[in-house]
């Protein structure tokens, strides 16, 4: 029987029908952009593995798009790419899931691709065979993970039986034994229409979408489903520490508690502890680890798959802080057990789940997801129980439920450190450190009110659906989008130079110290300001222009936009917090170097341009962060901004008028200002047979990017070299079929444009076993150079450009996503022209056109090429 329930936001309109095979269908419309998510979730994953198959419920995930009996290898992913969408799929411990994202124009297509994959797996031996050599590539790169590692291996720690200790996707030995029996029978035994549910949203027709999806599933039959449940964890006492070493560059922290299953009354209460931990600059541990610099990174989480639940916390730190660290969480736990959170203190977190919360149900396939996932767990009602729990737990019930699940005797430790450097964790030592633990005060920053301004009339025209007012010293650009009620707001100047010589990181480091205080507000009083309205401040550093944003309840756009508009021009720049940020800048400097994705392209595109301009990481390298000064950031910012024009962008579920009143308000003393962006040198540096750069580490695989010369943000060209790369990389890409289908080389293919204001590569990436290192050097130029050497097909030209148009509707389903359209069509492109018919450019691209790309520019004479090599690496025990 289906129905109609209307009880919020969240479960509005929600259609349910669970057909007499067991199948679950849910069906919502969510009309705020021309987009539609399908979501197929199987309640199988790692937990219902027994020993001998461990890791077998990621290798179905990776065979379900191999092929029906109606398509062949490829083609499940080519017609989703056809019809201007994208797959992906996720293996959790209690769950599958499988989405597709498209225009909702094509809902009804890629719901018959969905439906197919699902019911008519083949599994073929050879496809498998292939498939599984890929997943061991994945396990190697996940071994290459130090954050990774670290987490897994606490699993191991805190539990003794449970089969969440067991590596998450399978140790290599276990996932080569499997074979397509085994594989056949998980198919057959859990992927049953009871164990499944189908989540539709988007701009759909709703009565429509059920119909045919009652015909799509409701004949499909399987033999009663088989449940293994895992072995039941039993009750334990006894502080548990564990020391591991590896070849890495800096130490990880992780420590945490077994607590409650997501249904339990005392849920919410822990994701509120977890929240008042680290969730914003205004968090305890925030405060205590990454404001000090003590940390590079900090985090802490409640998660909850069905039939358990962890608080952990994690850190990146260097290995000689280990204790240091370790004493300030003993403090904060210790804090929250004795006193819990403060009234104030609650509310700013409280405000910022509840954004979170916003953000997630945003685009189609999130909102897709957290139907289905409620419906697993009991029915989509959940959500609206836990949004309102969220909004009604008390301060109390946070601190009673600290003390109930975060004692000393609970806890779990893993240090992951560097071989040779620090010591080792042990159960006695950390006794000690909690029994010194003091309950300082923490100081609440008092309420900051509103920084002064007055909503000004405002002239404005409206430009290809953006509204945009010209300021004396600003554009101002808004554009409506409905859905939740979120406005994000961004401000944004041209950069008017790279960085000095020797100094890159410089505007990095300006941007990142700018948020550590301004005004009468240090860094504290700035982030809780920016937290009590749901938001944080946040610096995006590009090597053309550099901008700040926050996210917000839309009806506190006017408040956020004064905070901002003061942060940028009153920051206090205060030599020991630009030396705390410069700190962590070095930190994440030495932790890019344990980056198999980042690093290789950073040796890549050093030897393309450089030491110089483009060719240095934005965020700057440890030699150059070295010596950076406050005297330097504060004479950065101030030569940004006198030679700026500034862009205030402003997307969200207001009324366009009323936000441009706002918004010139507060920016309406910004000084006069014309932009004309400086030429930048953007020389290629790399020549044939000088332009690979190699370093060797002990890592489980090898990692190489290849960069070549590309068109720029405005030449004309650059909407080929879009359609290349979705023809060339990708799901369906050719890329993909050819090295990871066909070779097995590599778990991640990939192929990007890289695209700025002075300048644009053509980059490419693998990662493979070392010794297959050659083979994947060749088989990659080999590809490329079949786009030089002869057009590629009408069909594949076709496919990428029907992707594009399509993923220019689907993107513009988030408010962050239209802002950062606005913001590079502004700063670095055409203007506003861009956006009103973002699709046209991709539909004039043929075959030609792209071959012609190809001749000019990938060229093996001036490829750059970065290699990580790998000499043999582990999981660090």
């Amino acid at each position: 029987m289906t129905t109609s329930t209307v009880t919020s936001q969240w479960t509005a309109g929600t259609w349910r029908d669970v057909l007499p095979n067991g199948l679950t269908l849910l069906v919502q419309r969510d009309p705020s952009a021309p987009a539609a998510a399908i979501v197929t979730h199987v309640r199988a994953g790692f937990f219902d593995e027994p020993d001998e198959w461990a890791g077998i419920s990621h290798v179905l995930e990776h065979m379900f798009f191999k092929g029906t009996p109606s398509r062949g290898v490829g083609a499940i992913a080519q017609e989703t790419k056809s019809a201007g969408g994208y797959l992906n799929a996720g293996t959790s411990y209690d769950f599958t899931v499988y989405y597709t994202v498209l225009p909702s124009r094509a809902v009804a297509s890629g719901l018959e691709i969905q439906a197919d994959a699902l019911q008519h797996a083949l599994i073929d031996p050879a496809e498998l065979e292939r498939e599984l050599k890929v997943i061991i590539e994945e396990a190697k790169r996940k071994l290459d993970s130090p954050g990774a590692v670290a987490r897994e291996t606490l699993h191991e720690v805190m539990y003794d039986h449970h089969r969440i200790r067991r590596w998450r996707i399978g140790r290599e030995e276990n996932l080569a034994r499997l074979t397509r029996e085994d594989v056949w029978r998980y198919y057959q035994t859990r992927y049953v229409p009871g164990r499944t549910i189908v989540t539709i949203v988007g701009d759909i027709d709703e009565s429509d979408i059920l119909e045919r999806s009652r015909a799509l599933y409701g004949a499909w039959t399987t033999p009663p489903g088989a449940v293994d449940p895992s072995p039941v964890e039993p009750a334990r006492s006894g502080l548990r520490a564990r020391t591991m070493r590896g070849e890495i560059a800096l130490a990880h922290l992780v420590c945490g508690w077994p607590t409650v299953p997501p249904l339990h009354a005392d849920a919410t209460a822990l994701d509120l502890a977890a929240g008042v931990l680290s969730a914003g600059r205004g968090s305890w541990l925030y405060r205590a680890l990454r404001e000090s610099g003590l940390a590079s990174s900090v985090s802490a989480s409640h998660f909850t798959p069905t039939e358990l639940g962890m608080l952990t916390i994690a850190a990146e730190l260097r290995p000689e802080r280990m204790d240091e660290v370790m004493g300030r969480v003993a403090e904060a736990i210790r804090r929250l057990v004795d006193e819990g959170p403060a009234p104030d203190d609650l509310e700013r977190v409280r405000r910022l789940l509840v954004m979170q919360w916003s953000r997630n149900f945003e685009p189609t396939e999130g909102r897709a997801a957290a139907l289905a996932g409620a419906e697993a767990l009991l029915d989509i009602h959940v959500l609206d129980r836990q949004f309102a729990q969220l909004a009604s737990t008390s301060a109390g019930q946070v601190r009673e439920a600290a003390e109930r699940y975060l004692s000393l005797d609970r806890l779990s430790v893993l240090g992951y450190l560097p071989s040779g450097q620090g010591g080792d964790l042990d159960e006695a030592s950390l006794e000690r450190q909690f029994a010194a633990a003091a309950t300082t005060p923490l100081a609440i920053p008092a309420p900051t009110p509103p920084s002064h301004f007055s909503p000004a009339p405002i002239t404005s025209r409206l430009e290809h659906t953006v509204h945009h007012a010209a300021l004396p010293g600003a554009d101002v650009l808004v554009r409506q989008k409905p859905g939740v009620p979120l406005a994000t707001i961004g401000v944004y100047a041209p950069r008017p130079r790279f960085d000095p010589d020797g100094q890159a990181g410089l505007g990095a480091l300006a941007a990142r110290a700018l948020v550590r205080g301004a005004a009468d507000l240090d860094a504290a009083a700035l982030a809780f300001a920016f937290e009590r309205l749901g938001g944080a401040l946040a610096p995006r550093v590009a090597h053309d222009w550099v901008g700040f944003e926050t996210s917000v309840v839309s009806d506190q756009l006017g408040a956020a936009a004064a905070l901002l508009d003061a942060a940028i021009q009153s920051p206090r720049f205060d030599p020991p917090d630009v030396e705390r940020e410069r700190s962590i800048l070095l930190a994440e400097a030495k932790h890019v170097t344990d980056d198999m994705l980042r690093y290789p392209f950073r040796l890549a595109f050093g030897a393309a341009f450089g030491d110089r301009g483009y060719g240095l990481p934005v965020s700057g390298l440890e030699e150059t962060l070295e010596t950076l000064s406050a005297v330097e950031v504060a004479m950065w910012h101030t030569a940004w901004l006198d030679k700026s024009r500034l862009t205030v962008i402003a997307v969200g579920d207001f009324e366009p008028a009323r936000a441009l009143e706002i918004l010139a308000g507060v920016h309406a003393d910004w000084p006069a200002r014309t932009w004309h962006p400086p030429p930048l040198d953007t020389a290629w540096a790399a020549q044939a047979g000088n332009a690979v750069r190699t370093e060797e580490k002990p890592k489980a695989q090898t990692a190489l990017a290849f960069v070549f010369p590309g068109p720029a943000r405005t030449h004309p060209a650059r909407y080929v070299s879009d359609v290349w790369a979705a023809a060339a990389g990708g799901l369906g890409g050719r890329l993909f079929e050819a090295l990871r289908d066909k070779l097995a080389l590599a778990y991640t293919v990939m192929a990007t444009p890289w695209q700025r204001r002075g300048t644009g590569t053509l980059a490419t990436y693998i990662a493979t076993s070392p010794e297959r290192e050659q083979e994947a050097h060749d088989a990659m130029l080999k590809e490329l150079a079949g786009y030089r050497d002869r057009p590629a097909a009408q069909s594949e030209i076709r496919r990428a450009v029907n992707y594009l148009a399509g993923q220019a509707e689907v993107r513009r389903q988030i408010g962050g996503r239209v802002v950062a359209e606005i913001r590079d069509a502004w700063l670095m492109g055409e203007g506003l022209s861009e956006i009103a018919d973002p699709a046209a450019p991709y539909r004039a691209v043929t075959a030609d056109a792209v071959h012609t790309l190809a001749r000019e520019y990938l060229d093996p004479e001036r490829v750059a090429i970065g290699v990580v090599r790998g000499t043999g690496g582990g999981d660090g025990r």
